[in-house]
């Protein structure tokens, strides 16, 4: 199937490893020309190398870190500068820290919502321009599946991607008439360094091994088995897409069937 968007350029948050990287190969794999990011400059042209290698397509790295705001503005007008402007962004991050309501100072909410939620904010607020010069644009907010069921031990993600969510919702109305479409992923336990950092905290409080975290994990899936990145991915591409036009502020969740909620 064509999706429509080869020639379009896409800037992809966080994207040198994970989810991220998986939605960023994805999109140059329809064409698109791709903006990856991350904090490690080593790792980000490592990642850029192997996607320009197995696609061919035109690909910059953006170092930074989306939790700074200079970081996000410059994210964004680096990409539009290399490519003549923005056409899709999908917002990533990887996550605030796992604890309870015990754990957390003003400080330590504050750090989270620089990471969770500003970064969007930031981001849609500098690529906007772009894509209504154009009447065109996708935004794709990657959150989680604790933003439509809490996950135990999460309380900031629980919170804040929650309210990404709401964002987008509202974006996805106020942005309609200017031809940009505003959704979100929601990734349940895919195979990424941030469940890794999760099943060792899971681990500890289980007083198991980090495999036997894995596996306990995988068992509350229906399909028995963590995600790939790649299967994650296919659902985000499809919403940066032409196929997805009359899709807006909706959230798709990708979790093998994890995820009790009905809405």
């Amino acid at each position: 199937m064509d999706y429509g968007i080869a020639g379009k350029t896409a800037v992809v948050a966080a994207s040198s490893k994970g989810l991220g990287r998986a939605i960023a190969l994805g999109l140059a794999r329809e064409g698109c020309r791709v903006v990856v990011n991350g904090r490690d400059g080593a790792t980000l042209e490592a990642t850029a190398e192997a996607i320009r290698a197995e696609t061919g397509a035109e690909v910059l790295g953006v170092p930074g870190s989306v939790a700074d705001a200079g970081d996000c503005e410059r994210l964004i007008s680096e990409g539009a500068g290399a490519f003549g402007g923005v056409d899709i962004l999908v917002t990533n991050t990887g996550g605030p820290a796992p604890g309870t309501f015990a754990d957390f100072d003003d400080e330590g909410w504050r750090d989270a919502i620089d990471l969770t939620l500003l970064n969007v904010v930031r981001l849609i607020r500098v690529a906007r321009p772009h894509m209504a010069g154009n009447g065109w644009g996708r935004v794709v907010n990657l959150t989680s599946v604790s933003a439509k069921e809490p996950i135990a031990g999460l309380l900031l993600s629980n919170a804040l991607r929650a309210a990404v969510h709401g964002l987008a919702k509202t974006l996805s109305r106020e942005l309609a008439p200017e031809g940009i479409l505003v959704n979100n992923v929601c990734p349940g336990l895919h195979k990424t360094d941030r469940l890794e950092h999760l099943a060792q905290v899971r681990a500890k409080d289980w007083g198991c091994s980090t495999d036997e975290a894995f596996e306990r994990l995988a068992a509350t899936i229906p399909l028995k088995r963590l995600g790939d990145p790649s299967e994650l991915a296919n659902a985000a591409v499809f919403l940066c897409s032409e196929a997805a036009s009359f899709v807006t502020g909706q959230s798709i969740v990708v979790d093998g069937g994890a995820t009790s909620a009905l809405s």
